[in-house]
């Protein structure tokens, strides 16, 4: 076996492989974890609380009636809504009756849409009414035969679910005009199933659970193909990196970032699940004020979220006036979490927010830093158990500790594939199963790995490589900035300058003074030439800074 320099930091009590079979698929766990903890209460949204007992009652439910539309074991049903009672049991319902998961982004336009779904060939979909008016614009241009609507209040129930309905639809008009005369009540569905048969559908680790498609960031969104096998081992990883932290039945998560992303699904549901742990869905995190209104009721110990929800949290005079006594995990992904804002986090909170990383086609956590006090600030942490990464060249070739080149892993978790694209799959392994992540980065002498930045982001000044992460890192520490983000623009001088966009704190903020603060933190041709204040940054749905837009922006600007 290759020499792991990592497994000799791991924390005590961190197993170094994993047992892929616990579980024979994630329909048995799911199974298993809501008869377990039956009398538990499993999710809580909007004051709204459903046990274990209930979500397996109502999964089941569920199941009967997609079996019944004539859906059988590997058809695709697309899941579109946001973070609400009726995502797990839609979810549980469809893995229940064997159907693969497409898992959908509501905020997605229909184009957007249009193509995940065509590509998929999903048959049938469950979506917030707030998102329907877009699955009739594309419906003909796609296989979709059976569609469920479902609206926020529906699982809140009685006169209070009523209400939140008729809210949302009258009084805030959040829900646009729409005509799907053949759709299906949420409810309506839940109804017709409890009163029909379930046939028990068996998976197994290869075979296909979900389609994870990706963020389209090098073109249209792909489909990473993961299997029953892929998320049982990251979920595996995850207990097992945590365990020794956490305890059945006592948690209470708070999941703010959206169930569909595969961070969430991933940390949030599904190790979350096996721990019997009461999961707080936070429907509208943007929503600053009630969303640290329905943390305030909650003793939580487990947070997972991006460096802008962090941040922002930390910007709420309320959010600090939380109790965190029985914080045990704050847990940080989906970009780099800047030292400035875990240093205020953890001053606050008495907790460092833990870094981990992976990508949609590694289920998918490859790396996390540990909890036992020895967690590096910056670094994406050591491999997880039963995971192998390697730094390597564009050959394939592995290159010494400490230099840089691409982080590339192979693991149980790591996908089959794109769905149905065979040569973009090839294009992402090296020989040997190691999947290429796209981020550059380095490991120490004692395992721990650092990213430095994705591929194509480097900025190239006068034949010197920039990475934004870290001109990005100081600028955050700046008590005047609230958020930033670093491009390359072309200079005739240097090939490419450093242009950073900034959201101010302070309003009397100045490009001089940010290059001041800069002055003895950057080497020169690290340096801001460019500074251009903004009002907010484009993000992703779970609030990552995306500055390929803003690069967009800039190139277009210079062109008109």
């Amino acid at each position: 076996m290759e020499s792991r320099p990592w497994h000799a930091s791991y924390p005590k009590g961190v197993p170094t492989e994993i047992d892929m079979t616990e579980f024979s698929s994630v329909t048995q766990f799911i199974n298993l974890c809501l008869k377990k903890y039956a009398s538990q209460v499993a999710f809580v949204n909007m004051g709204k609380e459903l046990t274990y007992a209930e979500v397996d009652k109502l999964s089941r439910d569920f199941a009967a009636y997609l079996q019944s539309l004539g859906l059988k074991k590997g058809d695709r049903i697309a899941i579109q809504m946001p973070n609400l009672l009726q995502y797990p049991v839609a979810l549980f319902g469809a893995i229940r009756a064997g159907l693969i998961v497409v898992n959908t982004n509501p905020l997605y336009t229909a184009r957007e849409m249009q193509h995940q779904f065509h590509d998929s060939g999903a048959k049938a979909i469950v979506v917030l009414a707030n998102f329907a008016d877009n699955v009739e614009k594309i419906l003909a241009e796609t296989d979709i035969e059976h569609i469920i609507v479902t609206e926020i209040g529906d699982l809140i129930g009685g006169l209070k679910g009523m209400i939140v309905n008729f809210v949302v639809k009258y009084i805030r008009k959040m829900v646009p005009a729409y005509s799907l005369p053949k759709a299906v009540k949420f409810n309506d569905a839940l109804a017709k199933g409890g009163r029909l048969q379930f046939t028990p559908v068996e998976s197994t680790h290869e075979d296909v659970g979900f389609l994870q498609y990706t963020g389209g960031t090098t073109g249209l969104s792909k489909g990473a193909t993961l299997t029953h096998g892929n998320l049982i081992a990251n979920m595996q990883m995850l207990f097992a990196w945590m365990g020794t932290e956490l305890q059945e039945k006592r948690e209470v998560v708070i999941t703010a970032l959206p169930l569909y992303h595969i961070f969430a699904f991933s940390v949030n549901l599904l190790t979350m699940l096996k721990l019997g742990a009461r999961n707080v869905l936070i429907t509208n995190p943007r929503d600053m004020p009630g969303f640290i209104k329905d943390m305030s009721k909650e003793k939580f110990s487990v947070i997972t979220g991006v460096n802008t929800l962090f941040n922002g949290l930390l910007n709420q005079e309320d959010f600090r006036k939380l109790d965190f006594s029985n914080l045990r995990i704050a847990m940080g992904g989906g970009m780099a979490v800047q030292s400035a804002v875990n240093m205020r986090w953890k001053e606050l909170t008495g907790k460092p927010i833990i870094e981990g990383y992976g990508l949609s086609e590694t289920s998918p956590v490859l790396t996390a830093n540990p909890l036992d006090g020895t967690e590096r600030i910056g670094y994406i942490g050591l491999p997880a158990p039963s995971t192998d990464l390697a730094i390597m060249d564009e050959e394939g070739n592995k290159l010494p500790v400490g230099e840089r080149g691409e982080i590339c892993g192979k693991g149980p978790q790591v996908m089959r594939g794109y769905w149905n694209r065979d040569q973009d799959s090839a294009k992402v392994f090296h020989p040997g199963g190691w999947f290429r992540t796209g981020d550059i980065g380095i490991m120490e002498e004692d395992g721990f790995f650092k990213i430095v930045d994705r591929i194509k982001d480097m900025i190239l000044v006068s034949g010197f490589n920039v990475y934004p992460n870290e001109v990005e890192d100081v600028i955050a520490m700046h008590p005047g900035v609230l958020e930033c983000a670093a491009i390359g623009v072309p200079d005739e001088k240097s090939t490419e300058a450093v242009k950073v966009f900034i959201v101010k704190k302070d309003p009397d903020l100045t490009a001089q003074s940010v290059k001041d603060f800069c002055r003895d933190k950057l080497t020169g041709y690290k340096m801001p030439k460019h500074i251009e204040f903004r009002t907010e940054l484009p993000k992703s749905n779970v609030g990552k800074i995306i500055r390929r837009h803003l690069r967009d922006e800039d190139v277009a600007k210079a062109n008109a």
